[in-house]
């Protein structure tokens, strides 16, 4: 689909927070692919909202919706999600406003959706030699307790928001507990999903970190955030085991039909 063909059932979503001007370059490439493109601007004030108005003043396709106070990555999607629940769309493809993301990958991760409707398609990082090391090894463990915690259902990456949700399932799974706000809404996503025996699709998608002399800007704290993590991680781990007799059974049940 082109990006002058509006879909009524597949959107993008774009959470942006104080991403500086990069978010301008990374809107108007989500929309040379896709229609709509939707921006929540999660109480930003570094100018940007003002500038993405001014953008969506003169572009039907795109759509800003703004939160005063900042409340976290997973909560401007849920913002989104409920909107376009009432809109009637069925699948939201989220990606970071910071230039790290694929746009041109939308296009293909679309269509991965529109095959399996019932999937989450998650990409799968594809690092360059200027990711920083940290970052990367930090994902393996990460990736690892969220396998454990779905007894290896799919997952293949746990923490890259470049992501198509169904999204009634995601929005039931966010409303039914106060989790997923912040920077835990990812992994928590992607398993709380496979819990609820939402399939994945996994397909590999370039990423880029920006230096700052390019216009990058991160938000990400190693100490606050892998604390967040681990907190997640322990309260999904407690999930896990209440659920284990399921998840057995229904792996069992994968293994043999695979056979067949």
């Amino acid at each position: 689909m082109s990006a002058g063909a509006p879909s009524r059932t597949h959107l993008v979503v774009i959470p942006s927070y104080n991403p500086g001007p990069q978010v301008y370059e990374t809107v108007c490439a989500a929309r040379a692919r896709w229609t709509p493109v939707w921006v929540v601007v999660d109480g930003s004030t570094d100018g940007t909202r003002a500038g993405l108005e001014k953008m969506a003043r003169a572009d039907p396709g795109l759509r800003v919706l703004a939160l005063e106070a900042n409340s976290g990555k997973g909560a401007a999607v849920l913002h989104a999600l409920r909107l376009a629940d009432r809109e009637g769309f069925s699948h939201a493809l989220t990606m970071d406003a910071d230039g790290q993301h694929p746009a041109a990958s939308i296009p293909e991760f679309m269509a991965a959706s529109q095959r399996a409707p019932g999937a989450m398609v998650l990409g799968v990082p594809q690092f360059g030699a200027g990711a920083p090391a940290l970052r990367v090894q930090g994902r393996r463990i990460s990736n690892w307790w969220a396998n454990l915690e779905t007894l290896w259902c799919g997952i293949q990456d746990s923490l890259f928001g470049f992501r198509v949700y169904p999204l009634r399932a995601l929005l039931e799974t966010m409303q039914a507990q106060r989790w997923m706000r912040r920077f835990d809404f990812d992994p928590e996503a992607a398993v709380r999903l496979a819990w609820r025996g939402v399939p994945s699709v996994n397909l590999p998608a370039p990423v880029r970190y920006l230096r700052p002399e390019e216009g990058g800007v991160s938000h990400f704290h190693y100490g606050r955030d892998n604390a967040l993590l681990s907190w997640m991680h322990l309260r999904l781990m407690l999930g896990f085991l209440l659920r284990l007799p399921l998840l057995v059974a229904r792996r069992a049940r994968t293994v043999r039909s695979s056979r067949r």
